[in-house]
């Protein structure tokens, strides 16, 4: 039995995240069961609901995580799967054969699917800042010349679908609502 003298000691506070770390952290999320999916053959509502309710917020081998924007990690899920021939063709139009190709194994494709399809539908973050999020991811779990190769195909597709954001005039068309450029301060 525990005496407490004066005040109860407090409790640890929570961890606090900003939003930019929560959005972070829902791309690494979207990497992750985008992986589980590709391996398991669930649905992606089912690898969705299964990832939030056993692995956001809770304790993973006793670290506990900054939470992860579950809109963002919910978009980037749901959307890359439903457009996933898609983005499988733009990924394939921007690898350099046969050398990149070959090096392109499961988790390095999920990594690069889930980054076309914010790059695609996720015009409220530019281009450089995706990019740095999955090479970032990319160099999480890998060690050697991936994560480059990363940066190559996710700058080639960037460079495609948002040629207006490298500075080239008068290629694409910049979609409505977009409301930076490359010379305005992006937010992540």
């Amino acid at each position: 039995m525990t005496i407490f003298v004066g005040k109860r000691p407090k409790s640890p506070p929570k961890p606090r995240s900003s939003a930019k770390a929560r959005r972070s952290a829902a791309r690494l999320a979207a990497v992750q069961v985008l992986y589980q999916i590709a391996q398991t053959g669930k649905s992606a509502a089912e690898g969705l609901a299964e990832f939030i309710e056993f692995r956001i917020g809770h304790e993973v081998d006793g670290a506990t995580f900054v939470s992860a924007d579950i809109t963002l990690l919910s978009a980037i899920v749901r959307g890359a799967d439903a457009e996933q021939a898609h983005i499988e063709g733009l990924v394939e139009a921007a690898v350099r054969p046969p050398l990149e190709r070959q090096r392109l194994e499961l988790l390095l494709r999920v990594i690069l699917i889930a980054g076309v399809w914010e790059l695609l539908r996720n015009h409220d973050t530019p281009a450089a800042i995706i990019l740095a999020e999955y090479v970032g991811i990319a160099t999480a779990f890998y060690g050697g010349a991936e994560p480059g190769l990363m940066n190559g195909v996710l700058d080639r597709v960037a460079r495609t679908l948002r040629p207006y954001e490298f500075g080239v005039v008068g290629e694409g068309q910049i979609p409505g609502g977009v409301t930076h450029t490359p010379q305005t301060k992006p937010n992540g």
